[in-house]
């Protein structure tokens, strides 16, 4: 039976910068990941030559000094990883029946000069959005990489509705659409969503944009790689069935293949109801575990995944997200005819020619449209088909999808050698959720404490992380493994190592 200091479950962005944290505090960490790839959404995929990202289009915070720089430098990323920086205006939003495109720039200065441009008539409530950014940046202090505060100010701003305040400052449908138009990086929502999480996600990007020019799993590549120096072990292709409880702790881990591993601790990167099904214990109250099987998810998503024919579409450093009208807060309510409401554009990263080689389409697509697949399942290292109708399904969403496209590029048909396509059954059994929620639970500013997620359970030696402990995306979840260390080890001078770094 192999015995090692911390078992982390799961090697997606918060449990593997969680086992970088404690490989360097000198732990031997092992690490289990069921799929044959790591890093959660950090998977990539390659077709004909060309990287697709599963999660990960783009990266905020990495000019020198910002946080997720810091946390890279920290972590030994940001000499190894090779990065592209974006155009200024990183984000171009295109709303319906209007031919402009509405630029996001990066830096905060070069926003609201572009925004006053766009819409002069808005100065005043173009500058108090900037404002309320920055406060709300400020309230959340390990998002600012500080260890003061005691919560209060974090609390007392995330009872904001997003799409409420943003009204509250214009009266512009125009502009109000401009400053929700990329929501789809946090699945924002007109009954729920905080405008905490809006103020995180977009800060970050506007700070500064990149991509990752080797895809997001060079990232998981180089953490897994650290911890496999420092003594550590990466099992792939293995799953964790059981979690044995003894005397009220942890004492090991049952595989899929019937391996026991050992461990004194145990941190669960897969989501908190999945970990709980897999712990047999009174510990776990029978309340505790319905109110996390019953935490409301984000909505899932249909991806379609184009190569170009050479030196066809040129290649650009910004995305592009489009909404119809009236539909920014709303785009997971879609009826069958008019789906999709709005969809995001990502390019492959890196360039031939001046040329694109490949782009990723994204748009909101509910389980409920895929549930009569949902017994199947099928990734790489588990092969199987979910049938003709299944085929058929993807084939005609495909085809809606880039007719919604052509809208704005009506000639990208044209430009087509092949197509991939993905669904919320792709998302689900790569990335383990129940639904292929996008972004975990999803937050709410009537009730915000009710989808908060302590990375401490009942269990002393079993701790949680990844992104429904904090926030999502590759900010949130590494914030989450730094949250999840400092419960683990009882220390706190992680953030003045990282701040230093």
């Amino acid at each position: 039976m192999k015995k090692f200091d911390v078992l982390i479950i799961g090697t997606g962005m918060g449990g593997l910068v969680c086992g970088n944290m404690l490989a360097k505090q000198g732990h031997r960490v092992c690490m289990v990941e069921k799929n044959k790839q790591l890093g959660g959404c950090l998977q990539i995929y390659v077709r004909n030559r060309v990287i697709f990202d599963s999660g990960v289009h783009y990266l905020g915070g990495l000019d020198k000094g910002q946080n997720l720089y810091q946390i890279f430098k920290y972590l030994g990323l940001m000499d190894k990883l090779k990065l592209e920086k974006m155009d200024p205006a990183f984000d171009q939003i295109l709303l319906e029946g209007d031919e402009r495109s509405y630029k996001i720039y990066q830096g905060y200065d070069a926003f609201e000069k572009e925004m006053i441009l766009q819409f002069p008539e808005e100065e005043k409530g173009i500058r108090t959005y900037i404002r309320k950014i920055l406060e709300i940046c400020d309230s959340f202090p390990l998002y600012r990489l500080r260890t003061d505060g005691d919560g209060e100010e974090k609390q007392k701003v995330m009872g904001l509705s997003a799409k409420v305040f943003i009204e509250s400052i214009t009266e512009n449908e125009k502009l109000r659409a401009v400053l929700a138009g990329n929501n789809m990086l946090y699945a924002g929502s007109g009954d729920t969503t905080p405008f905490y999480v809006h103020a995180l996600t977009v800060n970050s990007y506007m700070e500064s944009s990149w991509r990752c020019l080797d895809g997001g799993s060079a990232i998981a590549k180089i953490l897994a790689r650290n911890i496999a120096e420092s003594g550590g072990q990466i099992i792939k292709n293995r799953e964790v069935k059981k979690l044995r409880v003894n005397d009220g702790r942890i004492t090991f881990a049952e595989l899929s293949d019937g391996t026991v591993i050992q461990a004194d601790y145990f941190v669960s990167n897969t989501t908190p109801a999945n970990t709980y099904r897999i712990t047999e214990t009174d510990l776990i109250r029978p309340v505790t575990r319905k109110r996390i099987e019953a935490m409301p998810a984000t909505v899932s998503s249909f991806i379609l995944n184009i190569v170009f024919k050479k030196d066809h579409f040129p290649y650009l450093k910004h995305n592009y997200y489009f909404l119809k009208e009236g539909a920014a807060w709303d785009m997971e309510n879609y009826n069958g005819n008019d789906w999709p409401l709005g969809y995001a554009i990502y390019l492959s990263p890196g360039a031939k020619n001046g040329f694109a080689t490949g782009m990723t389409i994204f748009a909101y697509m509910r389980y409920d449209e895929v549930r009569p697949w949902e017994n199947s399942f099928n990734t790489v290292s588990s092969k199987n088909s979910r049938g003709e109708d299944y085929e058929s399904f993807k084939k005609t969403k495909a085809d809606q999808l880039l007719k919604r496209v052509e809208e704005k590029f009506p000639d990208i048909r044209k430009m087509i050698l092949h197509t991939y396509t993905s669904t919320p059954l792709t998302f689900r059994d790569y990335i383990g959720n129940d639904d292929g929620n996008l972004y975990g639970t999803a937050k709410d500013y009537k009730n915000p404490m009710s989808t908060l997620v302590s990375p401490k359970t009942r269990i002393p030696n079993l701790f949680l992380t990844g992104q429904y402990l904090n926030l999502h995306g590759i900010l949130g979840t590494a914030i989450s493994g730094i949250i999840t260390t400092m419960a683990l080890t009882g220390k706190d001078d992680f953030i003045e190592n990282i701040r230093n770094a």
